[in-house]
């Protein structure tokens, strides 16, 4: 931030650096692992924090969160990046930490950054030290430490994944910085709530990204003399591809959602590629289109094309493995892939139509063959006799064997379409369905017979 026209001579560091809190009593966010009496919380608090893997996207407190352990254990801390530190720069802070233990006997927290960037040998280098208590070791990633890691360095660190923190948590952030910055505070800001909404929005989870919009904010205002005003015409330059979120009802993010899974169910792969980039121009969380792909294969596709799910599924996780510039392109690939797939509504209409007959005659019985008999006294009651087990059947299909409760026996939920595979289903369960009218009719000739 530039000088202000302070009197004294403003810190030169990022409100984002000035901000980082120091204790956990002014960290923000992650409460699912360290609200306080946490067990996590507990072992930070006392200084006994084991080594640990930090999972999360950028700005959601990996760093600040070391820094903490660290002052809180009294301990050296000693970072790396793994972008930039290699066996030379690993060596070094092994022989220091070792140094500093003998000499003074003080411990060193080596945080390590974008650990899933270093390679089998060089992660396999940490153990040992690991072990013999040299440090305490506490990578950062934004990779699943599950694919990033060696096993080895996972059964010796815990993995604590932290989210993106929550609107109300990045207003929190900014308000406090307003208030509570050496040089913010000196200032009279005047900016509206829906304003700090919107930077809070464009952050999107990151803390980091939020305190520099802010800090960007007040370098732009109107300013006179130590008042600063913060309006639209300032959020429009430094959010230019955000204000479609810059209203005050969100109709506008929420109309383009909507457009968006239209497109994908009406099968134009080429409006719903427009309105996801739309989405993403208006500062839309690309994962949140992954969501709704992943809603639209079951609700909209069924089993009409069941790779749908995968393909979501797949994009997902690849967002995860490769970061946004790739991963809002495999989003873009399953989404075209999925406004092109045969549609179906079979699957979403009939589990709604089971869910609500299993609400209101939720106490029909079990039928006796179908249910369970693991003691003698329930075998000698009937449970489970006569049941018919499909696999000795021909074809392994008990032909004409009722699984419902009796008195519902003739209910049909599902009715496949005649479009993708749902045909193929349909045709099987219609020549299912044959073989048990004819199951019918045969029972019906011997009951006949009988008479």
């Amino acid at each position: 931030m530039s000088n202000l026209g302070f009197d004294f001579a403003p810190d030169v560091r990022p409100l984002a650096a000035r901000m980082r809190p120091k204790s956990l009593q002014g960290y923000i966010g992650q409460t699912h692992i360290i609200e306080t009496g946490s067990v996590l919380y507990r072992a930070i608090e006392q200084g006994r924090c084991h080594s640990l893997i930090l999972w999360g996207p950028p700005g959601v407190g990996k760093t600040t969160l070391a820094e903490i352990i660290a002052n809180h254990a009294d301990a050296e801390l000693a970072k790396l990046s793994a972008v930039t530190a290699g066996v030379k720069e690993i060596r070094e802070a092994v022989l220091e930490a070792k140094s500093r233990l003998s000499q003074s006997g003080r411990r060193t927290l080596l945080f390590v950054d974008e650990v899933h960037r270093f390679n089998k040998s060089q992660q396999d280098a940490f153990l040992p030290h690991i072990e013999d208590g040299t440090f305490v070791f506490i990578g950062a990633t934004t990779e699943n430490p599950s694919f990033a890691l060696n096993n080895a360095v996972l059964s010796r660190a815990r993995v604590y994944t932290l989210k993106p923190l929550s609107q109300d948590e990045l207003l929190f952030t900014l308000q406090n910085a307003i208030e509570h910055d050496e040089q913010l505070s000196q200032l009279t800001i005047h900016i509206e709530q829906e304003a700090l909404i919107a930077i809070a929005q464009a952050a999107d989870g990151d803390a980091r990204k939020a305190l520099n919009l802010l800090e960007q904010s007040v370098d732009l205002g109107h300013r006179t003399g130590s008042d600063i005003k913060i309006d639209s015409d300032v959020l429009s330059q430094i959010l230019p591809t955000h204000l479609a979120k810059y209203d005050k009802g969100g109709d506008i993010y929420y109309d383009l959602i909507s457009a968006f899974h239209k497109s994908v169910r009406g099968s134009n792969p080429d409006a719903a590629l427009y309105w996801y980039c739309r989405i993403l121009a208006g500062g839309g969380d690309p994962l949140y289109v992954a969501r709704r792909l992943l809603a639209i294969a079951s609700e909209d596709i069924g089993n009409a094309d069941p790779r749908a799910l995968q393909v979501a599924l797949n994009a997902w996780d690849i967002f995860h493995r490769v970061g946004p510039a790739e991963g809002e392109r495999a989003i873009a690939q399953a989404t075209i892939y999925m406004a092109s797939a045969a549609k179906s509504n079979a699957v979403y209409t009939a589990f709604k139509q089971a869910k609500r007959d299993a609400e209101t005659d939720g106490d029909l019985p079990v039928p006796e063959h179908l249910r369970n008999a693991p003691t003698k006294l329930m075998k000698e009651m009937g449970f489970g006799a006569e049941y018919r087990y499909a696999h000795d059947e021909p074809g392994a299909y008990a032909a004409g064997e009722n699984y419902f409760p009796e008195s519902v026996s003739d209910r049909q939920y599902y009715h496949p379409t005649e479009r993708g595979l749902e045909k193929q289903i349909k045709e099987k369960l219609n020549y299912l369905k044959s073989l048990d009218n004819a199951s019918a009719q045969q029972r019906y000739a011997q009951k006949l017979g009988k008479t």
